[in-house]
């Protein structure tokens, strides 16, 4: 059993004749089994197997058959000789399990003396023992030894509770704290569906090859390639009337620029932290997609499901005939638009970013959307970078973790490249 004490529950007078070794053992149990039947754990039953395998393994001293072959043969009834590169179900299993124990511990208060833990890159899990816990006692009223022997345990045990107190201290302060990025994702990592990254496929046309071969009569030599055709703006006459079949609608291209760029910021944050995900891009992807997975959303005025999912929150997406903007609800009723630059093109963009615990989805739902491309580039990259979100949540409520949140962000743009996210509002609910 491996255990790294934090502190030691002192033994009381009914343990006259039980090892500490067997309180603890008992104190272990009764903890996994709240876990076990905690909300962070109820709705997965491979979690509650998992652990539970590993923690009685650890209890009956067989740490040596807490390896990744033996636990897929044993638990996921895989053949002992299988491809374990090809296969990870243990490790991700195992990866659930942690997040699953870290949200426990984060949302729940405890009382307990101990508290289980299982460590990155390792299947053997740890016992952490708390000193302000109640003395840890059988359930089974024991006899009473002699005073002498009483007095000399007691004082053993002072002697071991001081000593792990010290350890305790230590412990606590080498410890690092949870980041602010890891605080902003935690409810999508708490789950065990894969994050699906969800982007609009807007209606895109191009030219009819017609058209192009009428170009080239004109101009010999032009546009005989189809690489030449897909990077090159076809230099037509404003004047030159066109038919509508001379337009068709092209289905392999139409990703928006900014949307794209946010994609890859996440999936490369999500692979860092071994979060599966997936990408589902314009048909997709349907309600019903979103129901059983979280979800993020990519893009505003292009991606109906950002609309719909945000349109009744307190920061939403407007637009008129002319215009699109950002607008608070409220008796402030502040508004943020796009500003222009002499060119003509844009000089300042906004996006919201949007964290839904308890979404229209049941699911955790997350929106990174902008007015434009660069705003919504902006907002993506507020949510995969550390320095942005501690800067940008620094006046947060202490809670903010447990919240619902939005956050309106600003961005300059130069030469079509969107700068640094600026936080501008915030509203947490």
């Amino acid at each position: 059993m491996k255990v790294r004490a934090e502190s030691q529950a002192i033994p009381g007078p009914q343990a006259d004749s039980t090892s500490i070794d067997e309180l603890h053992r008992q104190a272990v149990l009764r903890e996994l089994e709240s876990i076990l039947n905690s909300q962070a754990f109820r709705a997965s039953k491979r979690s509650q197997q998992f652990l539970s395998f590993v923690v009685q393994r650890s209890l009956e001293g067989h740490t040596d058959s807490l390896k990744e072959r033996i636990i897929g043969a044993e638990l996921f009834h895989r053949p002992t000789s299988y491809a374990t590169g090809e296969d990870p179900v243990v490790r991700l299993k195992a990866s659930e399990v942690r997040r699953r124990l870290a949200q426990y511990y984060h949302e729940e208060s405890h009382s307990s003396p101990v508290r289980i833990e299982l460590p990155v890159g390792c299947y053997v899990p740890e016992f952490h023992w708390n000193p302000a816990a109640p003395p840890v006692v059988l359930a089974t009223p024991r006899r009473a030894e002699n005073r002498s022997k009483l007095r000399l345990a007691t004082t053993i045990a002072l002697g071991l509770a001081l000593a792990l107190v010290l350890i305790t201290i230590r412990i606590h302060y080498a410890r690092p704290r949870e980041s602010t990025l890891d605080q902003f994702w935690s409810p999508v990592f708490a789950t065990s569906q894969p994050v699906l990254i969800c982007l609009a496929k807007p209606v895109l046309y191009r030219p009819s090859l017609d058209l192009y071969r009428r170009f080239s009569k004109a101009h010999p030599g032009a546009f005989q390639t189809e690489v030449e055709r897909s990077n090159k703006v076809l230099p037509l006459d404003p004047n030159e009337e066109l038919r509508w079949r001379d337009m068709i609608p092209f289905s392999e291209f139409g990703v928006a620029m900014g949307d794209v760029y946010v994609a890859t910021q996440l999936s490369a944050l999500f692979a860092r932290i071994n979060k599966p995900s997936q990408v589902r891009i314009g048909i997709n992807y349907s309600f019903e997609d979103l129901r059983n997975s979280p979800a993020v959303l990519v893009g505003a005025f292009n991606n109906r499901w950002t609309l719909q999912m945000t349109s009744d929150l307190h920061f939403v997406f407007a637009e008129d005939n002319e215009r699109m903007w950002i607008e608070e609800r409220g008796p402030s009723r502040r508004v943020w638009s796009m500003r222009l630059g002499p060119q003509g093109g844009v000089a300042e963009d906004y996006g919201v970013v949007t964290r839904l615990l308890d979404s229209k989805t049941g699911q955790v739902l997350i929106a990174a959307a902008g007015i434009a491309a660069n705003g919504t580039q902006a907002a993506g990259e507020f949510v995969c970078r550390q320095d942005f979100l501690t800067e940008g949540l620094r006046t947060a409520p202490p809670d903010w973790q447990k919240k619902n949140l939005q956050v309106v962000v600003a961005t300059t743009v130069t030469d079509s490249v969107a700068g640094p996210p600026r936080v501008v509002a915030t509203y947490f609910w």
